[in-house]
C-alpha cells in the first residue's frame, strides 16, 4: 500500500510497552524513508512526554511501513483484536462496519475546532466524522527552471500556455516536455488534478452532494483536451502517460529531463538532491488559475473494540497541540492539518516552512478524494487500471469515462453509501 499522500516507506518495529491501569496500542505508518528518520523516533519522543504527564495510562505504538500497515490493522480488526488507535490510509469500511469511535465522542471542542474544515468534512461517513486528518497534503506545478531559461518561456498559468510551454520545451530536445503519469500507481491523483483545474466547473469524481459524476461533459472535455493537445502532439515523452507511474515521473524531474509535472512536497528533496533547480506555481486552469488544487490526507482513528474513550481521546488532544502537528508535519515535508499550526507555518521564516508554503496555500481551497464513500476504493483502483486509455492513440476519453462512471454507480450501489 501507498499512503493517501503517495509516501512508500520501508520500516517496522514497536513503541513502549509497560504495565498500567491502561495501555492504548497504536498502528502507525511510517513516513519516513530510513531509519535515521522513521515515525518510531516520532512517536517514541511523544509518547515519552505524554507518559510522563500520565502515570496511568502507556501507550504501545507499532511503526509498520505503507507497504504493509493497512493489511496489518484488517488483520487484526479481522481477528478480533483490533488496536485502540490505527494511522493508516483510509477510514470509511471501519465506520461503515460500526467499528469506530465517532470524533466527537473522543476529542475536545478546541481541537475538533482547529482541524480544516474540509479535512474534517472529508472524514465524514454518513455526515458523522470517524475519520481523524492526520497528515495533509497538495499538488502544484513544478518546472525546470534551467530548462525553461533555454526555451525563453515562463511559467503557464493557462491549459494554452501550458501547451505552448511544452512546444518549446520540445523544440529544445527536452525528453518529457510535460510528464503526465497516468499509470497504475497513482494515476488517480492526476486524474483529479486535471478534473479539478477544467473549464465549466470541472468537479473532480463527485458533484456537491457526492454523487459520481465522473463522465460529466466538462471532465469528459478535460481529458479530450489532454488528448488531443498534448499526448497527442507528442509532448508527453516517449512513455505513454498510461505505462508512466508517478515515481518514475518525478525521478526523471529530478534528473533534469522533465520541463513541467504535477508534484507534491516530497519530490522538493529529490530535486534539490539532484541539484535540479526548480519553482513551483499554482496548477493551470482551462482559462486561469485551476478552481481548486487536490487535497489528500491520511487519517487516525478509533478502534470501539476495547472501550477506552476517555484515555484515547485525552491521547489524542496531546497528539494534536500545534507543537506536536507542527513537528511532525516539518518532520517530514507535509502539510498541518490544524489551524493553529497552520498559521504558525504560514507567518514562520523557518526554512522548510518556506519550502512549504506554496503547498500550504493551496490547502484552503483544496478538494479532497471521496473518502467518505466505502465505493471510493473500488473507483480508486478501476481509475489506475484504466485511465491512461482515454488518452492513447485511438483511444476515447468520453468511452473511458462512462466505463469508469458505470464502475462507480455499481460499486456505490453494492456499498449501500
Amino acid at each position: 500500500m501507498v499512503s493517501a499522500l503517495g509516501m512508500t516507506a520501508v520500516l517496522g518495529g514497536c513503541g513502549s510497552t509497560g504495565s498500567s491501569d491502561v495501555t492504548l496500542r497504536l498502528v502507525a505508518a511510517d513516513y519516513g524513508d530510513s531509519a535515521a528518520n522513521s515515525s518510531k523516533k516520532y512517536w517514541d519522543a511523544l509518547v515519552k512526554e505524554y507518559e510522563k504527564q500520565h502515570s496511568g495510562v502507556k501507550i504501545e505504538v507499532s511503526v509498520y511501513s505503507w507497504n504493509d500497515v493497512d493489511r496489518k490493522v484488517k488483520e487484526m480488526v479481522e481477528a478480533g483484536d483490533a488496536p485502540d488507535l490505527a494511522q493508516i490510509g483510509a477510514y470509511a469500511d471501519y465506520a461503515a462496519a460500526g467499528k469506530l469511535y465517532p470524533a466527537s465522542d473522543l476529542l475536545s471542542i478546541r481541537t475538533q475546532a482547529d482541524f480544516l474544515s474540509q479535512l474534517s468534512d472529508a472524514g465524514q461517513w454518513k455526515h458523522t466524522q470517524y475519520g481523524i486528518p492526520f497528515a495533509a497534503s497538495t499538488r502544484v506545478l513544478f518546472y525546470n527552471k534551467t530548462l525553461f531559461s533555454k526555451a525563453g518561456i515562463t511559467p503557464p498559468t493557462t491549459w494554452d500556455q501550458l501547451a505552448a510551454d511544452a512546444e518549446a520545451l520540445k523544440a529544445k530536445g527536452v525528453k518529457y516536455p510535460f510528464a503526465l503519469p497516468l499509470g497504475p500507481e497513482e494515476a488517480q491523483a492526476e486524474t483529479m488534478q486535471w478534473l479539478l483545474s477544467g473549464g465549466n466547473g470541472g468537479s473532480g469524481y463527485t458533484d456537491d452532494v457526492g454523487t459520481y459524476t465522473i463522465d460529466s461533459a466538462a471532465n469528459v472535455e478535460t481529458f479530450s483536451w489532454l488528448k488531443d493537445e498534448l499526448v497527442g502532439k507528442d509532448l508527453t515523452g516517449p512513455v505513454a502517460p498510461g505505462k508512466l507511474n508517478r515515481a518514475d515521473a518525478f525521478a526523471a524531474f529530478a534528473d533534469g529531463q522533465v520541463g513541467m509535472l504535477n508534484g507534491h512536497p516530497t519530490l522538493i528533496q529529490q530535486a534539490e538532491k539532484k541539484g535540479v533547480k526548480f519553482g513551483m506555481v499554482p496548477m493551470p486552469g482551462r482559462t486561469g488559475k485551476a478552481r481548486a488544487s487536490m487535497g489528500v490526507a491520511d487519517w487516525m482513528m478509533a478502534f470501539k473494540q476495547n472501550g477506552h474513550a476517555d484515555q484515547i481521546g485525552d491521547f489524542l488532544d496531546f497528539v494534536y497541540t500545534e507543537k506536536n502537528v507542527l513537528d511532525f508535519s516539518r518532520t517530514y515535508g507535509l502539510l498541518p492539518v490544524t489551524g493553529s499550526a497552520s498559521n504558525t507555518m504560514a507567518a514562520s521564516d523557518e526554512p522548510v516552512d518556506k519550502t512549504l508554503r506554496p503547498f500550504l496555500e493551496q490547502l484552503p481551497t483544496s478538494e479532497l478524494y471521496p473518502v467518505g464513500k466505502t465505493s471510493w476504493a473500488a473507483v480508486s483502483a478501476a481509475v489506475k487500471q484504466n485511465i491512461g486509455q482515454a488518452v492513447a492513440p485511438g483511444g476515447s476519453p468520453a468511452g473511458v469515462l462512462t466505463r469508469l462512471q458505470s464502475t462507480a454507480m455499481a460499486a456505490d450501489s453494492s456499498n449501500a453509501d
